[in-house]
C-alpha cells in the first residue's frame, strides 16, 4: 500500500502550501493580508483519518471528469458507458471513488515544486482507457500554480480540477457573505432541475449571474436564481482573449486585505459557495458550515460530453491533455 505523505512548499512573505499525495490535496494555503498577518485560506481537518472521511471532496483533484454527467451516461465513438450515479440521477467529480481518494506517486518534489502521479485503469469508475494522469504543484512568491497533464492508450473523456475551499478571512470564519467577487464571463451555461446543463449559453447581463464587476456575495447568494438558504453552484462561460493555451484572467475574490486572482486556461468556471458543507469541526477548530467558503473550480463546462457545442472532452491516444490554473495572491 502507497504511503500518505505531505510536503510543504514556501514561497515569500510568509506564503506557503502544505500538499498530500491523498487525493492531491491542499492541506493549508497559509497567505498574508495587507498589514503582514498571515491565515491559512483553505478549509480542512486536523488528522488524515478525518481528510479521509469528512468532506472528501475538499480541496482535491478532481477526476476523471469534474461535475455533473447527465444520468452518468456518454457515447462515445458510438459506444455507450455508463458511470456510476451518485449525485441524483447524476454522475458527480469522477464517480463513487474518484481521483480526491487515490493516494497518487510522488514523481519529485523540492521547497518549491511537487509532482504527483496517478494511473487511472480502464474501467476504473466505468471511464474507458488507462490515463496516465501528472498533477504538479508550483509555488512561487504569493502563487499557487497547478498544472495538468494525462496521456490515454484508448479514447475516453477528461476534465479535471481542483476543489478547493477558500475563505481569505481565514478558514475559522463563518462565511463568505462579505467577499468580493468579480467573474470575467459575458455568458454562463443554464441548467434543468437535475443541475445538467440544458446546452445553451445565455448572457450574463440583466441576471444574477453577472459579475462583470466586483459584486459583494452576500449581496446575490440568498437570490432565488440560485439555490434559495444555500447559494451559488453554478458555471460561467469564461472570456477568453488571448493566446489559446495561455492562463486568462477568469476571477478575483477579495476579504480582509487579501486579494486572490483567478487564472486559467480552461473554458468555464465553476462557482461554489458551500451550499452542502457538513457540519464538522475544522484544523482551526471552528465548526463549518454552509456558505463558510468559496470555491473557484476551474474546468470544463458540466455534462460536455453530451453537448457538441461545448468544448470537447474526449482525449485520444497520441494527444495530450494539458490545463494550468494559478491562485495568485495580492
Amino acid at each position: 500500500m502507497k504511503a500518505i505523505q505531505n510536503f510543504v512548499l514556501t514561497g515569500e512573505k510568509g506564503f506557503c502550501a502544505e500538499i498530500s499525495n491523498y487525493g492531491a490535496k491542499i492541506l493549508r494555503l497559509e497567505v498574508p493580508d495587507d498589514k503582514g498577518g498571515i491565515a491559512d485560506v483553505v478549509l480542512g481537518f486536523r488528522t488524515m483519518e478525518e481528510w479521509q472521511t469528512k468532506e472528501t471532496y475538499f480541496n482535491a483533484i478532481i477526476g476523471r471528469v469534474a461535475n455533473r454527467i447527465k444520468d452518468g451516461r456518454f457515447t462515445l465513438d458510438g459506444k455507450t458507458y455508463q458511470l456510476p450515479v451518485n449525485n441524483g440521477t447524476n454522475s458527480l467529480h469522477g464517480g463513487v471513488h474518484g481521483f480526491n481518494e487515490k493516494v497518487w506517486d510522488v514523481v519529485s518534489h523540492d521547497t518549491h515544486e511537487l509532482v504527483l502521479h496517478y494511473r487511472a485503469a480502464d474501467g476504473e469508475e466505468g471511464y474507458p482507457g488507462n490515463v496516465d494522469v501528472t498533477v504538479t504543484y508550483t509555488v512561487k512568491g504569493t502563487e499557487l500554480a497547478i498544472h495538468y497533464h494525462a496521456e490515454t492508450d484508448a479514447p475516453t473523456i477528461i476534465g479535471m480540477t481542483n476543489h478547493a475551499y477558500f475563505n481569505l478571512n481565514g478558514e475559522t470564519s463563518p462565511t463568505v457573505r462579505d467577499h468580493m467577487l468579480q467573474v470575467f464571463a459575458d455568458g454562463y451555461t443554464p441548467f434543468d432541475e437535475t443541475a445538467c446543463p440544458t446546452g445553451e449559453i445565455l448572457p450574463v447581463e440583466g441576471t444574477p449571474m453577472d459579475f462583470r464587476k466586483p459584486v459583494m456575495v452576500g449581496e446575490r447568494i440568498d437570490d432565488p436564481f440560485f439555490a434559495p438558504g444555500r447559494g451559488i453552484d453554478n458555471n460561467w462561460v469564461l472570456r477568453k482573449t488571448g493566446t489559446a493555451g495561455e492562463p486568462e484572467l477568469a476571477a478575483v475574490v477579495s476579504a480582509s486585505g487579501r486579494t486572490m486572482e483567478v487564472l486559467t486556461t480552461t473554458p468555464g468556471l465553476q462557482v461554489y459557495t458551500g451550499n452542502w458543507v457538513e457540519e464538522n469541526e475544522g484544523k482551526g477548530g471552528a465548526v463549518y458550515r454552509v456558505q463558510n467558503a468559496i470555491c473557484l473550480e476551474a474546468q470544463n463546462h458540466p455534462d460536455a460530453v453530451n453537448h457538441p457545442n461545448f468544448p470537447s472532452p474526449v482525449l485520444r491516444p497520441g494527444e495530450a491533455y494539458v490545463q494550468t490554473t494559478i491562485y495568485r495572491f495580492k
